[in-house]
């Protein structure tokens, strides 16, 4: 091209690649989207907004971020791709102007004890290194120091062939930072015995206290009958032999009634038939007896650092790795601005910014060693932001799932100001979230809804903040709601008194938490509120405790069979058609035999993404076709799991399908506010707050007296949180405690009685600074809660 021909700078034509500035979705019809078509802005701060279960997530995550991804997957190799996720191209007729989507969502980090903070950020890594150059004395390379490398030395004749000549090598070494003992785990497991087996009694007396071995079961007859010791001497009088063959004996094979049966010691057996299984698929009195049976103590040969003799006797001045990474993250970033060795330079800068985008995000509070399945989703989700601050990628889209989940106001504001920061460096950024600190400082909002489930999947506004204000959507209505504080709190019936609590960073912590009443528990995040509520006050008799963890389930698991409520539901089809209840189950008698009741069937392309297609027999309704024709109120049980939890409340509440049990399950699911799901919604679709709230309402039948809630207006809009707080007041009404950690202001001023720890996170924390009504807190405004909630209610 010829230089007259170009176009100038300063030239008002526009070049042809200036004008893809917008992301356009066109006729997205995911889960309940319904045509859905918007223009989104590119390098702007776009929020997502919408009643719990309007199709948010549909459209952010289940559109634009998959699709994003899926193409991104296709530019590889169809090698690599056999190993990728597989992902299937979402429901939409058109989608332009993607770019590559970087997913920071709220999935818990893996529950492995060897994974930690420092893992999951490539800090433990540069530290391995720096400690492998500087420390005193010098045991190794990098792996030396890492715990969860074991060392090993092996000897023998390794024979490599080069060409006509042999050469013999005969030894190996690699050197581990693994403790021996606890294998990097920093706990070792030890079964209490006690809760084996009652030593005043013998076997036919009930000795055994362990669920599955009444008196009458095989599992008592293998030791009554085995020989081995006398059934009728107490177990407190066993020779050391008996007890050795009672409780350790290796497996060994045996006639008992004329059966080959394998006996084994009690240990053994119980290790195999309960530890080894996941505690959360157990039921619910087997999880009760592992949990009293089995105790986790700390590693006695490593003291919890998870690291072998050599690594700990490494040090750089009298810091060793295990003593890094127990600091808290803050305090290891002055340590590290303190090293000035130019061999390492570039690595101590490295490390320094890690350590610092630790502290500018608010998690300057943890340590390097704390386990990642212990973060919360909030905290998981910032973990996750570390790697992307000081990225030099530009024109990415960010794609954020309620980034503010877990904390305080006072921190809301730092994470405004990165999500304006990664905007500002030219990327995409869209944003699901209902917190109106941070509605308000987008650039652009689309608001869906206008309902949950099928009545939402709708665009109900597109524009600025002021016109969402403005507009007549149920989020511009609530966008200015606020709470007011209780003019006369109720009065406690009693106090649970925690005396000298100490878990984590609490400072020998004395509080007396009043019962019959609202309670909430708050602080910056960090400041020990979780560490108080879940160590002080453990899930157990009395006690329900319902947190955002994840539920087990496969992709059958749905809110009918996670409640129970498929149970009544299927003998009420049974009892009208007169057949068995097995024949309305999907995993079992009535199940499709094409998809095996799964209503897909996944086709396995080898290397290339595999398809799930629905199954053609059932037309991925699951059951057989001989099932769907008997009818319960003119309804077939397809018809009815695809029912929303408040259709089927009508459906049950009345006429010929009038089923109390039903009911009962629909109604505590309606009053948390999940009334919008589906009963047959697989439970691997649901959000954090979606599955603590079902939680919720499976506990609300149990006995318990306290209730213990972790952040239950997480994934709830300012419209639904009036509902929530409705169902804290009618279980306190009923006579139950309920204990609240969380953040949102609605749910402080709603209380009866404040806990406010602090006054900061980490070391700067773990005391309390607050106790008292909100109205006194609210006058007092002496902790930063304090000044929040005075200003969110107008004081």
């Amino acid at each position: 091209m010829s230089r007259a021909t170009r176009t100038d700078a300063g030239s008002p034509e526009r070049h042809g690649a200036d004008g893809h500035d917008l992301i356009r979705v066109l006729g997205a019809r995911e889960n309940n989207l319904k045509d859905v078509s918007v223009e989104i802005p590119k390098r702007r701060l776009t929020v997502f907004t919408g009643v719990s279960g309007s199709g948010k997530s549909s459209l952010v995550f289940n559109t634009i971020a998959a699709e994003s991804q899926r193409m991104i997957n296709e530019t590889y190799s169809a090698f690599v791709q056999g190993f990728m996720p597989t992902l299937a191209r979402p429901e939409v007729d058109v989608l332009e102007g993607l770019t590559t989507a970087i997913i920071v969502d709220q999935q818990r980090m893996g529950a492995d004890p060897r994974s930690t903070v420092g893992t999951a950020t490539d800090a433990n890594a540069m530290l391995r290194i720096l400690f492998s150059r500087l420390g005193k004395p010098h045991i190794g390379p990098p792996s030396a120091y890492a715990f969860n490398v074991p060392s090993v030395r092996a000897s023998g004749a390794i024979t490599v062939e080069r060409g006509n000549r042999k050469a013999v090598k005969a030894t190996f070494n690699r050197t581990g930072g693994m403790c021996p003992r606890c294998e990097g785990r920093g706990s070792v497991s030890d079964i209490d015995l006690t809760q084996l087996y009652d030593d005043s009694k013998s076997l036919n007396e009930g000795a055994i206290t362990i669920p599955g071995y009444g008196s009458d079961g095989w599992n008592m007859r293998l030791y009554k009958e085995s020989g081995f010791v006398d059934p009728d001497k107490p177990i407190s009088e066993y020779t050391k032999r008996e007890l050795h063959d009672f409780l350790h004996r290796e497996a060994t094979r045996m006639k008992i009634a004329g059966i080959n049966m394998t006996y084994e010691g009690l240990v053994p057996r119980v290790q195999k038939s309960m530890l080894s299984k996941d505690k959360e698929a157990m039921q619910p009195h087997i999880r009760a007896f592992v949990d009293r049976a089995v105790a986790f103590t700390i590693c006695p040969e490593c003291d919890g650092t998870r690291l072998g003799e050599g690594a700990r006797s490494s040090k750089i001045g009298r810091i060793s790795i295990a003593d890094a990474c127990a600091m808290q993250i803050s305090d290891l970033a002055d340590w590290v601005r303190g090293l000035t060795e130019p061999s390492v330079a570039p690595l101590l800068t490295a490390l320094r910014q890690t350590l610092d985008s630790f502290v500018e995000i608010g998690l300057g509070y943890l340590a390097l060693d704390r386990p990642a399945g212990t973060l919360s989703g909030g905290e998981a989700q910032r973990v996750k932001m570390i790697r992307h601050l000081g990225s030099s990628l530009t024109d990415v889209t960010y794609v954020f799932d309620e980034p503010t989940a877990g904390l305080h106001p006072h921190d809301i504001q730092r994470m405004n100001d990165l999500l304006l920061r990664l905007r500002d460096k030219g990327n995409t950024v869209l944003v699901v979230e209902h917190k109106p600190e941070t509605i308000a400082i987008a650039d652009h909002v689309v608001d869906l809804g206008p309902g949950a489930g099928t009545a939402g999947g709708s665009v109900c506004f597109e524009g600025t903040v002021e016109g969402l204000r403005k507009g007549d959507t149920v989020t511009g209505r609530h966008f200015d709601d606020r709470a007011s504080v209780k003019d006369t709190p109720r009065a406690p019936t009693g106090t649970l008194e925690i005396r000298g609590a100490s878990a984590n960073n609490l400072r020998d912590v004395d509080v007396d938490v009043p019962l019959g009443v609202l309670v909430v528990v708050t602080g910056v995040a960090g400041s020990g509120k979780s560490s108080l509520v879940h160590g002080s006050i453990p899930a157990g008799e009395g006690v329900v405790s319902v947190d955002q963890g994840p539920i087990r389930g496969s992709r059958r698991s749905n809110p009918a069979t996670y409640t129970g409520l498929l149970d009544p539901i299927r003998k009420a089809f049974a009892k009208v058609n007169g057949v068995k209840p097995a024949m309305f189950s999907a995993n079992s008698e009535g199940a499709c035999p094409t998809c095996n009741g799964a209503g897909v069937v996944y086709t396995d392309l080898a290397m290339m993404a595999g398809v799930a297609s629905p199954c053609e027999d059932c037309d991925g309704k699951r059951y057989q076709a001989s099932v769907l024709e008997y009818r319960l109120g003119g309804r077939d049980i397809s018809e009815v799991l695809a029912m929303s939890v408040d259709e089927a409340g009508a459906f049950f509440g009345e006429g010929e399908a009038a089923t109390p049990a039903a009911r009962r399950v629909l109604t505590r699911l309606a009053d948390v506010g999940l009334g919008y799901l589906t009963l047959g919604q697989p439970l691997t679709t649901l959000s954090g707050g979606e599955r603590q709230r079902l939680k919720l309402a499976t506990h609300m039948a149990d006995k318990g007296g306290v209730y213990v809630l972790d952040e239950p207006t997480t994934g709830l809009h300012l419209a639904d949180v009036e509902q929530l707080l409705a169902l804290l007041d009618r279980l306190v009404d009923s006579g139950k405690s309920v204990v609240v950690v969380e953040h949102h202001q609605a749910v402080m001023a709603h209380a009866d009685w404040i806990i406010d720890l602090g006054p900061g996170a980490g070391h700067d924390g773990g005391r309390v600074v607050f106790e008292g009504t909100p109205a006194d807190l609210v006058a007092s405004r002496a902790t930063l809660t304090g000044e929040h909630l005075a200003a969110y209610v107008g004081a």
